[in-house]
C-alpha cells in the first residue's frame, strides 16, 4: 500500500534534483552535522508532500524533493513527552520509563545526545522540551517552560529563567539560528535538536497569520459526523471531539493572557468581529460543528505555516553557509493528529492519523533526492540512525534500528515487518483508553486491555483506510486476527513489555470534566465579541 503521490510541481522538482544531483551523490567519509526538526502535532494530512488537501508546505517540501519521503512512520505511543523519550533513547516508554506526560524523565540514563558529545560532537537542544526534568548531554540547551507559550514566552537555560517577546516558533528559530551562528564550534560537527511547539494546542497563529484563509472554507474530512457504531466501547466514551470538547479558548473565544497590549488590539481585531458574527448565526447541531471545525482547522493551519516558514529560514542558513551538502536532516513530529478526522482533534489511538507521523530526510551527500519509502520506520530509529551516522556505536540495549541502509536505497531483508505500539495514560484528559497493538501496514490489530473495556479491533486499511468498521469478530478475518495476534504476542515477548503496567505509568492527573451536549446554540461570551 503506498502513500498519497506528490503534487505535479513537486514531481517535477524532483525529477530536476535527480538530474542535478542524482549522478554525483557517494557515501562520505566526513561524520555530518545533525539537524533533528522536531514538531508536536504534525500530521501528516497538513503537508502537501503527503499530499494534503487543504494546505501548501513549500519549505517541509523541500526536504522531500532533495531527500526521502517515509510513508510509514510510526510512533511508539502518541503522545508528546513519552514519544520525546522514546527519540532520545531508542527505547519504549517501558524501557526509558516515561510512560504518560505525567512522569519525569530520567536525565541520568542513556541517550544519544550523550553519546554523541563523547564522540565528539557539540550538541544542542532549543525549543520545546516537555519532559520536566532539566536537559542532559548537551552542550547548550535554551528549552519552554512546560508546554511553553505562544505569545511571549518563558524560557530556561544553563543561565536561568526568562520570558522572551514576540512568537514562539520565531523565537525558537532565532535562537536556534544564533547558535549555529555565533556559538557552535565550527572545528566540531553539531547535533541541534530544533523543536517547535506548533501546532499543539491552542493553536494560536502568529499575528501576522490571523486572517490568513479568511473567506476560505477549507474541505471537511468524510468522517467527520462518524457515529462510532461500528466501533466498539472505547471509541465512543471518549472525550475529543470537535462537537463537545473544544473550550473557548481553542475557539478563540477568549483572549490569550499572555498577550501584551500592542499584541491584544491586533488579536481582538481580527478575532472579535468573527466571534460576533458568530454569536449572532445562533448555531447548533451539524452548523455548530461545522463552525467549530472551520475555526479549529485555519487556526491549526496558520500555526503549520509559520513553522513551514521558519524552517525555510533554517534551510536558507544551511546553503548560505555551506553546510547543507553535509547535513542530516530529520524533519518528524512526536505524533500524528487528528483534523476532524472522526469528529475528532488530539492524538493518542492507535488509529492511523495518530499513529503514523512525518518523516522527511535530507542528506545530500548519501540520500538520493525525490524517493519514497514504504518501510515501516519510527522516531524510536532516529537515535541508532543519528549514531551509526556519526560512526559512534549502537548500544545493544537500544530497540530501534538505524535508518542508513534505508537512506542509501540498501533496504536489508531482515528489516521489519510490523510494528509494535502501546498507550498508557488513563485516566487523563480525552478519556482514551488504555491500548496496545500491532500492524503490518495493512491490517491493525489493537486489544483495549483494561478490566470493563477488554477487547479487540482489527481494522483492514485497504478495504477501510478511513478505519470506521472493526472487523475483528468477523469470520472471514478470522486467520488474520490470528496471524496478528501471534505477532504480537511475540513483539511483547522480544520488546519484553511488562505483563502489568508498572506504578511508574499510572498517571496523577484525574479524569476530565464532564462532556456537555451540543443540541443547544452555542453563543460566545460577550467580552469575546
Amino acid at each position: 500500500m503506498h502513500g498519497p503521490l506528490f503534487p505535479l510541481s513537486l514531481i517535477a522538482s524532483g525529477l530536476l534534483g535527480l538530474c542535478l544531483q542524482g549522478a554525483a551523490i557517494a557515501a562520505t567519509t566526513q561524520r555530518p552535522n545533525i539537524l533533528l526538526v522536531f514538531t508536536d502535532d504534525h500530521a501528516t494530512q497538513a503537508i502537501s508532500a503527503y499530499g494534503s488537501r487543504i494546505n501548501q508546505t513549500p519549505n517541509i517540501d523541500r526536504l522531500a524533493i532533495e531527500g526521502v519521503r517515509f510513508n510509514r512512520c510510526y510512533v511508539p505511543n502518541s503522545i508528546c513527552g513519552p514519544c520525546r523519550a522514546v527519540v532520545l533513547t531508542g527505547k519504549y516508554n517501558h524501557k526509558n520509563g516515561f510512560y504518560t506526560n505525567g512522569n519525569t524523565f530520567d536525565g541520568s540514563q542513556q541517550t544519544f545526545p550523550k553519546l554523541l558529545r563523547k564522540a565528539g560532537y557539540q550538541t544542542a537542544v532549543i525549543g520545546k522540551w516537555h519532559l520536566k526534568s532539566d536537559p542532559t548531554g548537551f552542550d547548550y540547551w535554551d528549552v519552554l517552560k512546560g508546554q511553553g507559550s505562544y505569545y511571549n514566552p518563558v524560557l530556561l537555560s544553563q543561565s536561568g529563567q526568562r520570558r522572551v517577546e514576540g512568537y514562539c516558533t520565531e523565537i525558537v528559530t532565532d535562537l536556534a539560528l544564533d547558535w549555529l551562528k555565533k556559538s557552535r564550534d565550527a572545528d566540531k560537527p553539531f547535533m541541534l535538536m530544533y523543536q517547535q511547539k506548533a501546532p499543539h494546542r491552542e493553536w494560536a497563529p502568529p499575528l501576522s497569520k490571523l486572517h490568513m484563509y479568511d473567506g476560505v472554507t477549507i474541505p471537511e474530512p468524510p468522517t467527520l459526523f462518524e457515529d462510532y457504531s461500528l466501533r466498539g466501547k472505547p471509541a465512543q466514551h471518549q472525550d475529543m471531539t470537535i462537537a463537545e470538547t473544544m473550550t473557548p479558548g481553542d475557539l478563540k473565544l477568549t483572549t490569550p493572557s499572555s498577550l501584551n497590549a500592542e499584541q491584544r488590539k491586533v488579536w481582538e481585531q481580527a478575532y472579535g468581529p468573527k466571534n460576533l458574527a458568530m454569536q449572532r448565526a445562533n448555531l447548533s447541531g451539524k452548523d455548530l460543528v461545522r463552525w467549530k471545525y472551520q475555526r479549529y482547522i485555519k487556526d491549526y493551519l496558520r500555526c503549520v505555516s509559520s513553522v513551514d516558514d521558519q524552517l525555510g529560514r533554517m534551510l536558507d542558513y544551511l546553503d548560505e553557509s555551506g553546510l547543507s551538502e553535509n547535513t542530516l536532516v530529520i524533519y518528524s513530529s512526536d505524533q500524528g493528529f487528528y483534523l476532524g478526522e472522526h469528529g475528532w482533534f488530539d492524538k493518542r489511538w492507535m488509529y492511523e492519523e495518530s499513529l503514523r507521523t512525518p518523516c522527511l530526510v535530507r542528506w545530500p551527500a548519501v540520500v538520493q533526492p525525490g524517493r519514497f519509502d514504504d518501510h515501516i520506520v519510527s522516531p524510536l530509529d532516529f537515535a541508532e540512525t543519528f549514531l551509526e551516522a556519526a560512526g559512534a556505536e549502537i548500544p545493544a540495549d537500544m530497540q530501534g534500528r538505524s535508518l542508513m541502509p534505508l537512506l542509501k536505497g540498501e533496504p536489508p531483508e531482515d528489516w521489519r515487518q510490523t510494528f509494535y505500539y502501546h498507550y498508557y495514560e488513563y485516566p487523563a484528559w480525552h478519556y482514551v483508553r488504555k491500548h496496545y497493538g500491532v500492524t503490518d501496514g495493512r491490517y491493525k490489530l489493537i486489544r483495549f486491555y483494561e478490566p470493563g473495556v477488554d477487547s479487540w479491533e482489527l481494522y483492514d486499511l485497504l478495504c477501510d483506510p478511513n478505519e470506521i468498521n472493526d472487523v475483528a469478530e468477523n469470520p472471514v478475518y478470522k486467520p488474520v486476527r490470528e496471524r496478528l495476534a501471534a505477532e504480537l504476542d511475540r513483539l511483547r515477548s522480544e520488546l519484553e513489555v511488562p505483563a502489568e503496567d508498572p506504578p511508574s505509568s499510572k498517571r496523577p492527573a484525574g479524569p476530565p470534566r464532564e462532556r456537555k451536549p451540543t443540541d443547544t446554540p452555542y453563543a460566545a461570551p460577550a467580552e469575546a465579541a
